[in-house]
């Protein structure tokens, strides 16, 4: 028992096992209230000839209760477990209010359509009230699945924050030797970028639609080789080719200096990344770079922004490849 405790929402459960309930038990009692008004039997079903099948005034009122009750259980019991993301368990809990409110708007629009009529072959469903039910309903559960507030738990991640708000506390510098930047290429390249191919691709996508899809592709492409990412901390310098795909892993132990440096791209090959012999660039643009030496001879060079962003790289860099070395020789002895 202290284990399915521990598993559901209780608030969710309560609210996920009532609300059907209750709509139901109120769909009934004002169903009886305007029983006297009713045909009988009902209809329940409509073709483009009019009404095609009947009911009797009870089993439409009992089957639509259960309907309320059956269907809203099974959509608002999927908000329940704790198990599931929180985004998921709001989503599950604004359609299960949705859906209970639309059937019981449609039941109510199929009764009130056959008010003071003495024959339920002339019924037709109340078109105002599905319209204006549908509508409540549908903003309803908007409104539920913004305000519902998912329980939260401890997790892994928080776990780790955790260990990092400790590490950070422990250790004040340790947010200094961190640094995390996004580089790019000026706006202008990729306004000319976008007119060479793009515009292009807009010409042809009617006559040769497979070529406009590959001038597009080939757009992006060039585009995203024009991001970069660098990460650097105590571990070391971790540089990312259009933020995700690593192209340099260097340990802080293997790096010997950090230099800021003015670079031309077109001295290295062009933008992009560059491999060969001893050397590895990565370049978005010329200007503000920096240039790191490894203890086994190689060199990287990586864009860094600005001027200021690449004297703040070097010095971040320079500073964990200092202190992994003193940790190195201080574990040696």
């Amino acid at each position: 028992m202290g284990k399915l405790r521990d598993s559901v929402d209780a608030r969710a459960l309560r609210f996920a096992a009532g609300f059907p309930l209750m709509l139901a038990a109120a769909f009934v009692v004002c169903a009886f209230l305007i029983r006297s008004d009713l045909p009988e039997p009902l209809a329940i079903r409509w073709t483009g000839a009019g009404a095609a099948d009947f009911a009797p005034f009870g089993a439409v009122i009992g089957g639509g209760a259960a309907m309320i009750v059956l269907i809203g259980w099974a959509v608002l019991v999927q908000a329940v477990p704790l198990s599931r993301p929180a985004i998921m368990r709001r989503i599950m809990m604004g359609a299960g209010l949705f859906v209970s409110l639309f059937i019981t708007t449609v039941l109510a629009a199929v009764l009130v359509g056959q008010l003071g009529l003495a024959d339920a072959s002339q019924a037709q469903v109340d078109v105002a009230v599905l319209a204006m039910g549908s509508g409540a309903a549908l903003g309803l559960g908007f409104v539920m699945g913004f305000v519902f507030k998912a329980d939260e738990r401890w997790s892994t991640d928080d776990d780790q924050a955790m260990q990092e708000a400790l590490a950070r506390e422990l250790d004040p510098d340790l947010a200094r030797d961190s640094v995390s930047l996004w580089v790019h290429a000026r706006s202008s390249v990729f306004v000319m970028l976008g007119i060479a191919t793009l515009l292009p691709a807009a010409l042809l996508t009617i006559a040769v639609p497979w070529l406009a899809a590959l001038l597009a592709g080939l757009a992006l492409l060039a585009a995203a080789s024009l991001f970069a990412r660098l990460r650097v901390d105590r571990s070391g310098l971790r540089v990312f080719a259009a933020g995700f795909v690593r192209v340099m892993d260097v340990p802080a132990s293997a790096i010997e200096a950090a230099t800021p440096k003015e670079v031309r791209a077109a001295d290295y090959g062009g933008w992009g990344y560059r491999s060969r012999g001893t050397s590895a660039v990565l370049l978005v643009s010329s200007g503000p770079a920096v240039v790191v030496d490894r203890l086994d001879g190689r060199t990287l060079t990586v864009s860094a922004g600005n001027a200021t962003t690449a004297d703040n790289l070097a010095r971040v860099i320079s500073r964990v490849a200092a202190r992994a070395r003193r940790t190195g020789e201080a574990t040696e002895l």
